[in-house]
């Protein structure tokens, strides 16, 4: 269903028998209509609406990886602690969905200039992935893809950056 509030048309449709509205941004009524076919299309596949992964925010997947240290007792957990806190300096209120490669590349080239050892800065990364995994693994997962060291490798990850 599309219907217009004030200038906006919002859309209206159904998971699980649960009515989920959204707004399309737009004063088009073709986007709307455009969202409305592109939402059903990822419930019909099986797949949660993008509407769930837009509202993740990085401090979200920040408490994931933490549970999972407490919970697994891990020992390297002060370690973490220090990674989060450069991560956080930079992350901290950034949507999920923003956190992508050229953004990553952005992290990477402040901390360079920082001065920061290549190896500290992959342990930062690390922890990032790794949230980003637990992200995913989570029902309903808070993520739908995560960035994988692979990508990095061939990219900028910093094995013999000097």
């Amino acid at each position: 269903m599309v219907y217009k509030r004030g200038e906006v048309y919002w859309i209206k449709y159904y998971r699980n028998g649960k009515p989920l509205r959204e707004s399309s941004g737009s004063k088009k009524e073709a986007d709307a209509k455009r969202l409305l076919r592109k939402r059903e299309g990822e419930i019909s596949e099986g797949k949660l609406p993008g509407i769930y992964f837009d509202k993740v925010v990085y401090e979200e997947l920040r408490l994931g990886i933490l549970s999972d240290y407490e919970l697994n007792g891990r020992k390297s957990l002060d370690r973490l602690m220090i990674s989060l806190t450069h991560l956080d300096a930079h992350f901290k209120g950034m949507r999920a969905v923003n956190i992508d490669s050229p953004e990553i590349k952005r992290y990477i080239d402040k901390r360079l200039s920082e001065e920061a050892a290549n190896g500290t800065i992959n342990r930062q990364l690390s922890a990032l992935i790794r949230m980003f995994s637990l992200g995913m693994q989570c029902s309903p997962p808070k993520v739908h893809t995560a960035p994988f060291k692979e990508t990095f490798t061939s990219c900028f990850w910093l094995d013999s950056h000097k």
